[in-house]
């Protein structure tokens, strides 16, 4: 069955369209976890917010997480005290630990199957890297630690273990999370001016707008079409498997990720840029059935992650030309703990309180990282690609995804249907196949 068990296991309400003009102080553009996390501290603040989702709330990517809330986040921290300083590493973290606090401070009244798990990045190549990432969040006052031994079905040189972070159901949460806010569905923004959102049947005036689409889809500002690019990757959830405790995931970014959840082991990897070919499900298929012969698939799915150019979200302004034009991006694989970080910072930035992690995350830092270059080439090869199946977001040649039966685009990961039905954003169409 090629749905995630989240979608398979509970019924979200539903909510009507909106029809004609409104008027409200803040407009929240996609009703994933980060639109309806938004919607529900801009509420709790007192805040009248509207919240416009273009098919069902949740129906893209939350309903396809792991549902991992962590702020280990691969091997991030050494990175990213080199890159940036002992502060600019301890605030990424202190973030990300608020945002777990904030999750596990909810869930105490909502039955999400929410349970307390050490987190591990593990390595099958390099305990440096491993001991080196130890060393670098112990001396950022966490008390993370090095552990050798791992109950996982092949040798490792070792993993990182962060103590106490979490795991739920993400869709049990958010049926209770959405009770009483002002949500419309089936209601898709197609373009905006600085104060209106515009849809089908009408407009949305708002004095404050927030763009959480996943990927934004608002080209002319803030160069997201450069600072972003798309990874897709592939989940097992199996019968008849050992129970593993913990969540665990690679440092290379190829590797294999697992957690279990009620009596199923989840399985993930596969993974590859949108657009270009990859292991997908055969390489999960192949790999469980010798480690785990007794094994069943129980459900199938696919996933789809906006990767930033140095692996930190952007949030915050949308750009330095827009400043009641709010984003929420890149969440790079985090997104459940990526969500609420960015819920906070623009509850903050939008009832004008201090926040002391805003700055680290904003959008208009520097855009001079390797990955650019990456992303720029891949722009370039696919534009002078002849081909006449055309992405009609920016033009560029879209690529036939035998695993999934789906065009996709590998310059920005807009997907669409064998008959060019679109799946997948920034496109805000479909395509001409």
């Amino acid at each position: 069955m090629k749905q995630s068990l989240w979608s398979d296991t509970i019924k979200l309400p539903e909510f009507e369209t909106l029809q004609g003009d409104k008027k409200t102080d803040v407009l929240i553009i996609g009703g994933g976890i980060c639109g309806i996390l938004c919607a529900y501290l801009l509420k709790q603040s007192g805040i009248d917010c509207i919240l416009v989702e273009g098919n069902r709330i949740a129906s893209g990517i939350t309903k396809n997480t792991t549902a991992k809330i962590t702020s280990q986040h691969g091997l991030i921290y050494t990175n990213l005290q080199k890159a940036h300083g002992k502060e600019y590493a301890q605030k990424y973290l202190y973030a990300n630990q608020l945002a777990l606090q904030e999750y596990e401070r909810l869930a105490q009244s909502i039955d999400c199957d929410f349970e307390k798990k050490d987190a591990y990045t593990y390595s099958i190549i390099d305990s440096g890297a491993i001991e080196a990432e130890v060393q670098t969040v112990q001396n950022l006052g966490f008390p993370a630690d090095f552990c050798e031994s791992l109950p996982l079905p092949f040798a490792t040189k070792g993993a990182i273990r962060f103590p106490n972070q979490a795991q739920f159901h993400p869709l049990k949460f958010l049926k209770e999370i959405v009770q009483d806010l002002n949500i419309f569905e089936n209601t898709f923004i197609r373009d905006i001016t600085p104060s209106k959102a515009i849809f089908s049947t009408g407009s949305v005036t708002a004095d404050k707008m927030i763009v959480a689409t996943h990927f934004p889809f608002i080209n002319k500002h803030g160069g997201y079409f450069l600072k972003l690019y798309q990874h897709r990757s592939y989940v097992l959830a199996l019968e008849n498997a050992p129970r593993i405790d913990g969540m665990y995931v690679d440092a290379d970014k190829k590797g294999m990720s697992f957690r279990s959840y009620d009596n199923l082991l989840l399985l993930g990897g596969g993974g590859h840029r949108t657009g270009k070919q990859g292991s997908n499900w055969e390489e999960l298929n192949t790999f469980y059935k010798t480690a785990f012969p007794n094994a069943k698939v129980n459900h199938q799915w696919s996933t789809q992650d906006c990767m930033s150019l140095d692996s930190v979200p952007y949030i915050g302004a949308y750009s330095q030309k827009t400043p009641n034009l709010y984003v929420a991006t890149g969440f790079n694989k985090w997104g459940m703990s990526s969500s609420m970080v960015a819920a906070q910072i623009l509850t903050d930035l939008i009832t004008e309180k201090q926040n002391s992690y805003a700055d680290i995350f904003s959008p208009q830092r520097s855009i001079w990282k390797p990955q650019l270059a990456v992303n720029v080439l891949e722009s370039a090869l696919h534009l002078l690609n002849p081909s006449i199946k055309r992405c009609p977001h920016l033009g560029c040649a879209l690529k036939w995804n035998k695993a999934e039966h789906s065009w996709d685009c590998p310059c920005h990961g807009s997907r669409f249907e064998e008959n060019g039905k679109l799946i997948d954003n920034p496109s805000t169409g479909d395509a001409n196949i």
